[in-house]
């Protein structure tokens, strides 16, 4: 099966908003492993693996996000899957 790896950095609105939560979510419905986590600067960090098409379908989710949350940018760099994750889990902040 084809797998890949995507980060995101997501910067808005994004902390306090229930954000993490809707996100690992999100993740588990799509099928996808991997982390997310809140960073210092107020924005969030997310790493996520699985299909190539559940990965689009989660940065298209990310690009908006739950309906409390206020996204006003997305930084995304693709990497090869490394297969290191059996879930998705939100992780302390960095």
């Amino acid at each position: 099966m084809d797998r890949r790896r995507t980060v995101l950095r997501i910067r808005g609105r994004v902390q306090g908003v229930f954000f993490r939560e809707s996100t690992r979510t999100e993740a588990l419905r799509l099928g996808l492993t991997g982390w997310v986590r809140n960073l210092s600067d107020g924005s969030v960090e997310a790493l996520a693996e699985g299909p190539p098409e559940a990965l689009e379908d989660f940065v298209r989710w990310c690009h908006r996000g739950p309906p409390q949350a206020q996204v006003t940018g997305v930084e995304r760099a693709d990497t090869p899957a490394q297969g290191e994750f059996t879930t998705f889990i939100v992780e302390r902040s960095s």
